[in-house]
Parts: C-alpha cells; structure tokens; sequence
C-alpha cells in the first residue's frame, strides 16, 4: 500500500508496469497494481486513512503473486540484482516517498 501524488499516477503506473515485466520473468505468476476508486466504507478503518493519503493523493494497493515462498525468496534476490531496478530509487524518488510504502511477504490462509 502506497499513498502516490494524483499528478504523479501515470509517471508512477509507467515505472510499474516496467516492474511488472521484471518480476514477471523472474517467477511471480501475478504482478497486480491497482488505484483506489473506491473508499466508502462505513464503520472501518478506510484504506486513505491506513496509508496516510493527503488530499492530493491517491492510494495505491499492489501485491505480486509466487508459487512458493521459495520461488519469491529466490526471485526477490534477482529482482534487487537486475539492473533495470538498481537506479528505482532514483526514479521514483521525485514521485512518491517510498518510505510511506507499506511491504510484506504473506502466506495465503484460504484461495477460493
């Protein structure tokens, strides 16, 4: 989950498919990023909230899907060695602080 400036969206949606594609060959199934277009959510904790969105901001909520926590741990370790993702963090800087970006490994509980 990511809060990213509203100006900055198509910067931000170009910079992830690039990222998709690495991923992608390097063994996730899925590389799914999606905006929030919906936040009504009575009663609960809404996901602007969660992320600290300004005004300006829209939330961003991704995840990336392996067959196996092996295969991530071991593509993990490609994708921060490929050259196409070394400089990121000089890309993206100017549009988003990724240090707002909230990131962990899940294990699936139920797939339906």
């Amino acid at each position: 989950m990511l809060p990213v400036p509203r100006a900055n969206l198509e910067a931000y949606r170009a910079i992830a498919t690039m990222c998709g594609e690495v991923w992608k060959e390097h063994g996730a199934l899925r590389y799914v990023e999606t905006v929030l277009d919906d936040a009504n959510c009575l009663d609960m904790r809404p996901f602007p909230t969660a992320a600290d969105a300004g005004e300006d901001e829209v939330v961003i909520f991704a995840w990336v899907e392996y067959p196996s926590k092996a295969v991530r741990d071991e593509a993990n370790a490609k994708i921060m060695a490929d050259p196409r993702i070394a400089d990121l963090g000089e890309k993206t800087a100017p549009l988003f602080d990724c240090k707002r970006m909230s990131f962990g490994g899940f294990q699936p509980i139920v797939i339906a």
